[in-house]
Order: structure tokens, then sequence, then C-alpha cells
């Protein structure tokens, strides 16, 4: 996956190290990593994380599984985790179970098994009920992201860096500075998801992210976006200007 932004809570720095170079190596990004509880909810509170590998045992203690029943009830802050762990213990199983992790590996960890367990949670917890899925169900989209699966990975694109939207068909390309994004789905669909404060349609092909646009040509028709990105404004949607300060 791409720019997925992983917490790591493993007190054994071998055990840390072998999981920072396996998924740095498979394009995600470590935010931290967090060897006790307390480091852990700094991390977590200090960055901006969208899972979390968390080891059950911090010297000794379950502070593992206190950290993800912490988690667990943050105000519109819950992350999908993973937990790792090299204890058979039936009653630790148990507990962490009530935390509804998306995965239970043991240690030693498989690098594959790891690697499959973060991308189905990813795709999982973004697909639950209060987020939404396009149609081919490879886009999720949450509050500030789009995950879109991309040559076979899951690819984090944040809504703040989309310049503009264009329709062709059934599809939609979703433009960035960076690269452009396919997905199977209608614009009529994809307006109704964004911040209409942000986003704004300017034509029937085309919805236009309101920050990056850099000049509007009213008699031409006209858009220019950040980059020198051009699309049209057609004479129904003019009224779209109304959204800006106009100085006189």
């Amino acid at each position: 996956m791409d720019n997925i932004n992983v917490l790591i809570v493993e007190d054994t720095p071998e055990e840390s190290d072998a999981l920072v170079k396996v998924l740095s190596e498979n394009n995600y990004n470590i935010v931290g990593v967090a060897r006790t509880h307390q480091e852990a909810l700094t991390l977590f509170y200090q960055n901006t994380i969208d899972i979390v590998v968390i080891d059950v045992f911090l010297d000794g203690k379950p502070d593992g599984i206190t950290f993800a029943e912490t988690i667990n009830i943050v105000p519109n802050g819950q992350k999908p985790f993973v937990f790792l762990t090299s204890s058979k213990d039936r009653q630790i199983f148990e507990r962490a179970k009530l935390t509804k992790p998306f995965s239970f590996l043991l240690k030693p960890f498989n690098e594959l098994e790891i690697l499959y367990a973060l991308e189905m949670a990813v795709e999982k917890f973004y697909e639950q009920t209060n987020v939404f899925h396009s149609e081919d169900q490879n886009t999720v989209i949450s509050s500030d992201s789009l995950f879109i699966k991309k040559n076979k990975v899951l690819k984090k694109v944040q809504i703040k860096d989309i310049l503009y939207i264009e329709v062709e068909d059934r599809y939609c390309n979703i433009i960035t500075d960076a690269e452009k994004f396919v997905i199977l789905i209608s614009l009529t669909k994809i307006i109704q998801l964004l911040d209409a404060a942000k986003f704004c349609q300017t034509h029937r092909n085309y919805i236009v992210n309101l920050s990056k646009i850099e000049q509007i040509n009213v008699n031409d028709n006209l858009i220019i976006l950040k980059g020198n990105h051009k699309v049209t404004l057609s004479d129904k949607y003019k009224d779209f200007v109304k959204n800006f300060r106009i100085l006189k």
C-alpha cells in the first residue's frame, strides 16, 4: 500500500525493526514506534494514523490490549488495528477479542501474513457504514481520504490534494498534482460525498476543489487551477462564483 500511515506498538527492538523494514519496503509510512502504553497514546494523538500494529504485551503486561481499549472509545478517532503476540493464553485472547481487532497474529510474524492482514484491515475498516465505497469496491472514501486500488495496491489519496474530478462515461478521473486515478462511480454520487464548502460542480463533467482555483475567466467559460490545469465553466454553474468574496 502507498501512503498508509502505520503506528507500531512494540517493545522489543529486534521485532519492531523487522516490522519497520517489511512495511517500509512495501510502501507503508511508519509514523512512529512506541515502546510503552503512554508512548503509544502520545504518538496516536499527535499523528495522522491509518492503522496500528500492536504487541499485546508491553514490558510483560497486556498494555497493548489496554491501548486498544482506549483508542476504541476515542470520539471519531477509531482506527483499525492488528494484534501481534507470542502468548497462547486463552484468557488474553478472549480479552483482546473484545476490542475487535482486524487480525490476531502469532509471533514470529510471517511477512505475507502481516501484509495481507494490514491490507484487509484497511479495506474492511473503511468499507464500514460510516464511509462510502464505489461500485467496483476498489475505492473507499472516508472523511479526509480516498483509498484507491491501483496496480494491485491500495493507495491513499488525501481529499484536500484533489485538483478536480472529471467524468468519463461511467468512470470518474480523480486528478491530483502527482497523478491521475480512475474509479467506477458517477459524478452525481461522488459530489454528494464531498464537502460542498470545498468542492463545486462547474460543468456537467467537472467538479473542482475551490482551494486550487487560480483564475476564473467567466467570459471564456474557463477555470484555471494550480499547475495550469484547465476545466470548463458552463453557464448553468456560473453561480458558483458566489462562493468567493469579490472585491470591487
